[in-house]
């Protein structure tokens, strides 16, 4: 799962380095500079802002403005605009973009944006929360990670070793089949997943950061995120030099909803953050499951309140984790039905009366089922054909299997 890369250090697009440019500048929550950037493109935006007034920014993107969470209420489209010019024009001063792509270079991390070969275009499910670009730490690569089978599992920092045992078994499970596991690198559950995903050498994981992929978080996980570094990939929403924050958990969220084919709650009490991850998986039209635990567990709350009151599909293994992505297992043949289920009702009649050891002859049967002896020979040659009985000689046995 790994490729090779654009050099660290090759040039980068006009819109590349305006898309990098708007990450330094706003943070993932910023309604206003992504409604801009979408409408506008990165390097118009970039461009207008440099040279606007406020009332030139409302101007040219129009008159439905998107709320921006830290925003007081501000009906004039103009004030808003104000408000954002503001916020982005002081991050800006004394910015130098080319700087901080070296030193990231130096690091380790590159950067990726929409309509790139290694985009995935899952995030493009997004629509006006996708993000301007990410920064990207490891040799693996994104598009092609994030690719069917991949699953995020995702739970409480403050897990109990039933949770743990759960999310590693299901990880380890997935990634043994070729698949990948998606999770925020957090302590608890998210470690367990990831260390999980690293035990078998098919598959892979990715940790999704909430801050700088140069400063890793939280610091008792440095080893394990070394290690998802060292073999697989790191990505962030935020530039290097980016402290973790509350807001920045919450849009991280979104990432890892969005990258992931099914979202799995491992283990989660009343108000853990993984059920923001549930709720933007189900906005974007992902399956959502939950592990369920003790009724009295406090830790197992949150998922029981994704089963009861938001629909989650109970998850208790990997197969029913598989089936919850795609309905077949990785590198499995499509289930066929069961060989029963293909009987007709007099087939099944005549099966059920053939001594399970030892043998029968048609007439016995025929007396046994009440069926006429043609549509018994009938339906012991159907069933021959199934593989479910043998004809030895004139009598009928079931088949040794």
């Amino acid at each position: 799962m790994t490729t090779a890369h654009r050099p660290l250090g090759a040039a980068a697009s006009p819109e590349h380095r305006a898309r990098v440019t708007w990450s330094l500048l706003a943070e993932p929550s910023d309604a206003m500079a992504l409604h801009t950037c979408r409408l506008l493109g990165a390097a118009e935006a970039l461009a207008l802002v440099r040279r606007a007034t406020a009332t030139d920014l409302a101007r040219a993107i129009g008159d439905t403005l998107p709320r921006d969470a830290t925003e007081a209420a501000s009906p004039e489209p103009a004030e808003r605009s104000r408000l954002a010019l503001e916020r982005w024009r002081r991050r800006a001063e004394g910015l130098d973009v080319a700087a901080v792509l070296a030193d990231a270079a130096e690091r380790g991390i590159r950067t990726v944006v929409p309509g790139e070969e290694e985009w995935p275009p899952r995030l493009d499910d997004l629509q006006e929360s996708a993000p301007h670009c990410l920064w990207l730490s490891g040799p693996g690569h994104l598009g092609a990670l994030v690719d069917p089978p991949t699953l995020a599992l995702v739970g409480s920092r403050a897990s109990t070793p039933y949770g743990e045992d759960t999310a590693t078994s299901l990880a380890a499970g997935l990634a043994a089949r070729g698949g990948t596991v998606v999770s925020g690198g957090a302590y608890g559950i998210d470690a367990a997943a990831h260390r999980g995903a690293l035990a078998p050498e098919e598959g892979a994981t990715v940790a999704v950061l909430a801050g700088g992929l140069d400063r890793l978080y939280p610091r008792g996980n440095t080893t394990l995120l070394r290690e998802i570094r060292d073999r697989h990939l790191l990505v962030g929403e935020a530039p290097p030099g980016t402290a973790p924050t509350r807001w920045r958990f919450l849009a991280r969220n979104r990432l890892i909803a969005a990258l992931s084919g099914a979202v799995v709650v491992v283990e989660a009490n009343w108000r853990s953050g993984a059920l923001n991850t549930a709720r933007h998986a189900d906005e974007l039209s992902r399956p959502v499951g939950a592990v369920p635990g003790p009724v009295s567990s406090a830790a197992s709350a949150g998922c029981h309140r994704l089963v009861r009151e938001r629909g989650a599909v109970l998850v208790t293994d990997l197969p029913e984790a598989l089936e919850l992505m795609s309905g077949i297992a990785p590198g499995e043949e499509p289930p066929v039905q069961d060989e029963l289920d293909l009987l007709e009702p007099a087939d099944r009649r005549v099966l059920d009366a053939v001594p399970p050891r030892s043998t029968a002859s048609p007439a016995h049967l025929a007396r046994e089922t009440g069926i006429d002896p043609a549509r018994v020979e009938a339906a012991v040659a159907r069933l021959s054909l199934l593989g479910l009985v043998e004809t030895v000689g004139e009598r009928v046995r079931r088949a040794r299997r």
